[in-house]
């Protein structure tokens, strides 16, 4: 990843260079070049002879060369990033953040890093999975450089290097997985994921926060097969729940008739019940006889015969 421009440092640096370079200029080179201007020129000195430009124009260089080496000793690093410094080409470790005057010649920098979380997307193209199926999938990573000696030593590019193992382990990912664990159990694949890439990229440094597969492309025939198979599972299985509440339904009424059939009293009871059940309706005309006695059937046919003439509804009659 690219620097950003660091303006306070900049502006720092730019200070002590001019304000270095412009006063030895002026006592070293000055007297030298003088002359030169017909304005400055003074009776009786001669104008430089071009040897003593040459030397003027060397000792220039030197000076501008000794002032960018003094400016080129600050540092002023933002809170997210770290500075990787070496000494005599040893790494004596990770710098940062604030302001920092660093030796030249002695000290040197490695690297500087960035250890904001970032975030990149590998693409698998055209990858076979366990059932030999071929398909394109996205995921997004999630990292952020936990040790910037290590990802600045230990590895010439840790952001390449971090890509390239994230691409195999998601086709290796692919290939040891059937198309519908892909599309069904995204979380589970999504951490076995991460466990495999953070595996690869703690070694220099980087921790892998999170990875999301963000799009599975696969052949269109293939998910409308996949789609009528899970309407048939989800059919299935409404059946069998189905099934199995009926069976429930029928032991408790079984159940339920033995207990009726045992003790006494209780089909009286329920008769009861359910007489109060049938009340609640609305346009009910209830009539209670005993189921032997043929006056009390006559009276009750007459009166449900007088009701269905009344209202033109069916009456109930129930036998006792």
């Amino acid at each position: 990843m690219l620097r950003k421009h660091n303006p306070v440092q900049t502006f720092i640096r730019n200070v002590f260079r001019w304000g270095i370079a412009i006063p030895l200029w002026y006592i070293f080179v000055w007297p030298i070049f003088r002359n030169i201007f017909s304005s400055f020129r003074q009776i009786g000195i001669e104008e430089p002879s071009p040897g003593r430009i040459f030397i003027g124009v060397v000792i220039t260089l030197a000076i501008l060369w000794v002032a960018n080496t003094i400016a080129r000793m600050f540092y002023i690093l933002p809170e997210w990033e770290r500075l990787v410094l070496l000494r005599l080409g040893k790494s004596v470790g990770a710098r940062g953040p604030g302001f920092f005057i660093i030796p030249p010649f002695i000290y040197s920098i490695a690297r500087i890093l960035d250890i904001r979380i970032t975030t990149y997307e590998v693409k698998a193209t055209k990858t076979l999975t366990k059932d030999n199926v071929p398909i394109d999938v996205t995921a997004a990573v999630e990292l952020e450089i936990e040790d910037p000696e290590r990802a600045a030593i230990r590895v010439k590019d840790y952001w390449k290097t971090t890509e390239w193992a994230s691409m195999e382990a998601l086709k290796s990912t692919i290939g040891k997985n059937d198309l519908r664990p892909l599309l069904s159990e995204t979380e589970t694949i999504d951490s076995s994921l991460k466990s495999e890439i953070d595996e690869a990229a703690k070694d220099y440094g980087v921790n892998v926060r999170a990875v999301r597969i963000t799009d599975i492309f696969a052949p269109p025939s293939l998910i409308e097969e996949l789609a009528v198979i899970a309407r048939a599972e989800r059919s299935s299985e409404a059946k069998q729940i189905q099934a199995e509440a009926e069976k429930n339904v029928a032991t408790a009424l079984a159940e339920a008739s033995q207990t009726l059939s045992t003790q006494e009293g209780t089909m009286e009871l329920r008769q009861i019940q359910a007489l109060l059940e049938i009340s609640k309706e609305e346009s009910s005309t209830i009539i209670i006889y005993p189921m032997d006695n043929l006056g009390g059937e006559k009276i009750a046919a007459a009166t449900a015969g007088s009701k269905a003439a009344q209202y033109h509804t069916k009456a109930k009659t129930i036998e006792f």
